[in-house]
């Protein structure tokens, strides 16, 4: 039966296709969306980090200390990090996948 499985799924995903890499009409429009997508969420990135950084001094002026906004630091760094290799990301998937050689 699971043999059976296997076989059924290497089937399926020979039937897919394997598209082109090439650019569609309008390609260069979405690609700027993309841009700006990118430039907004760096900037949010930038003051994520600004802000957590302007709550870490103000606790630790009154004595509290930072810890909890030093998690949220760790939280926008992490966020920026995916943000950066977002493309790589998707293009591991669709390479695993067998898409756009």
């Amino acid at each position: 039966m699971h043999l059976e499985a296997l076989n059924l799924a290497a089937d399926v995903l020979a039937a897919i296709p394997n598209p082109s890499p090439e650019e569609p009409p309008g390609g260069a429009g979405f690609l700027k969306i993309l841009g700006w997508g990118a430039w907004i969420v760096f900037g949010l990135g930038v003051l994520g980090i600004l802000f957590a950084a302007g709550k870490m001094m103000i606790d630790q002026k009154s004595g509290h200390g930072g810890g909890q906004h030093a998690q949220s630091l760790g939280m926008v760094l992490v966020g920026c990090i995916v943000a950066s290799v977002a493309s790589g990301i998707v293009g591991g998937v669709v390479a695993a996948a067998g898409g756009m050689s």
